[in-house]
């Protein structure tokens, strides 16, 4: 009889319960309209183009780019998050297909004209290969000269704003953090400490997440397929440099 596999913390639904409100906070949800306006133009989408966004969570980046008219299927693995992205679509009266289902896993019967995973949903998996697994079916969910637009924490990002811990007040909590570097800037170690400020209940979370280089994620996706990758330090093309806000990957398959 195989062995059950051991829940990773990502696929922790009470996680997501208890800190999906700290990370998607108002000025998240805020930055989601010239998101979405940016992925359309970096991908020259039109009305009705199909987008994949995978790990949609409660569905920030789909709702917009719904509302600026394109197809948009969410996938994500909780449950609670698809429920939200839901709720949130429907009172902003916009149509989404949402799918719960793994990205480690998920093929797509309908090929997509453009693929996004945005704000550093990504190389939370425990191995390299699990991450790559990711990738690869997201290049197989695209049409041909489909397009894969991946925003993300990068080792010279987490470098460059690199700091030991902060604390804040946030959707009725306390919330602290502290980081801590794993390996040669292989990982970076996350503790988020939360304090109901009604009840005083403490909850604590530590999870690590593997960081990639520029040039790591340009050569992975290139390996799978993609024809073209290029990486730059925001949506706006600026350059992946010293000033870098952010990594935000372009892709063409």
């Amino acid at each position: 009889m195989a062995k059950k596999q051991k829940k990773q913390w990502f696929e922790n639904e009470k996680f997501w319960l208890n800190y999906g409100p700290i990370m998607f906070d108002a000025q998240r949800w805020a930055e989601a309209p010239a998101v979405a306006d940016s992925v359309c133009k970096i991908a020259g989408l039109k009305k009705g183009s199909s987008v994949l966004d995978a790990g949609c969570g409660p569905g920030r980046i789909s709702i917009e780019l719904a509302a600026l008219g394109m197809n948009v299927t969410g996938v994500d693995l909780i449950q609670g998050e698809l429920d939200a992205a839901k709720e949130s679509a429907e009172a902003e009266g916009v149509k989404l297909n949402l799918v719960k289902a793994d990205l480690r896993k998920y093929q797509s019967k309908e090929k997509f004209d453009c693929a996004v995973n945005l704000f550093t949903s990504f190389g939370y998996c425990e191995t390299i290969e699990e991450d790559v697994k990711i990738l690869q079916n997201i290049y197989s969910n695209l049409k041909d000269d489909g397009w894969f637009i991946l925003e993300n924490i990068s080792r010279e990002t987490a470098i460059l704003y690199f700091t030991e811990g902060e604390w804040f007040e946030r959707a009725g909590k306390t919330v602290l953090t502290e980081f801590h570097v794993e390996g040669a800037w292989e990982g970076l170690r996350s503790k988020w400490i939360l304090i109901d400020n009604k009840t005083g209940e403490r909850t604590e979370h530590e999870f690590v997440q593997r960081l990639y280089s520029g040039i790591e994620i340009k050569r992975l996706l290139t390996g799978i397929g993609f024809k073209s990758v290029e990486v730059y330090g925001d949506f706006d093309f600026s350059p992946y440099n010293e000033k870098a806000r952010t990594m935000v990957v372009v892709a063409r398959k």
